[in-house]
């Protein structure tokens, strides 16, 4: 793996199966670009039979809801069909983020959500896409928020001690008083 360690990759998408004769491979990507694979230049490959394998990108690009993906070294439709259904990976240290504000979902998972007052409310365990902006699932015992990733409602996020501060006098969004 090329010094690469579990706690630096990120599971990016799934190779679905071979596309054509000369080895590109047909994506399934949780990425929202092909620019990410890009940008990264390498991937790794994981697949039972084979663990990792590291292959630099040539290109990528859109297809039919997919992405097809040229990769040096995986020239043939046989090379290509040893990675159907492997999943994919990009070194986390590759990611660029945008602004000082921009978070990626694997920063987030986990972190500790608080009201401004002070009060705990629980542990961010999913993010929703919705298309418009995220939506943070956070949940403590029985109890689930779903809160929206705006301005406003998120106050503060500290990575380094894992805590989220969100607002808590927006009227509707936990009602937390009710029974």
């Amino acid at each position: 793996m090329n010094g690469a360690s579990s706690e630096n990759l990120l599971l990016i998408g799934k190779v679905i199966r071979p596309h054509g004769l000369n080895g590109l491979l047909r994506i399934h990507s949780y990425a929202v670009s092909p620019e990410t694979f890009l940008i990264s230049g390498t991937v790794l490959l994981k697949t039972e039979q084979t663990g990792f394998s590291e292959y630099k990108v040539i290109s990528v690009n859109s297809h039919r809801n997919a992405y097809l993906m040229k990769l040096d070294g995986v020239s043939s439709l046989e090379d290509a069909e040893r990675y159907r259904g492997a999943e994919l990976f990009i070194r986390k240290d590759t990611l660029r983020r945008e602004s000082p504000d921009e978070y990626f979902w694997f920063d987030l998972i986990g972190i500790k959500v608080f009201l401004d007052s002070g009060r705990f409310l629980g542990t961010l365990r999913e993010i929703l896409d919705t298309g418009s902006n995220d939506i943070f699932i956070v949940k403590e015992g029985d109890n689930e928020f779903l809160i929206p990733a705006l301005h406003g409602i998120v106050l503060k996020i500290d990575l380094e001690n894992k805590r989220m501060i969100i607002a808590g006098n927006i009227d509707g969004l936990l009602d937390i008083n009710e029974v």
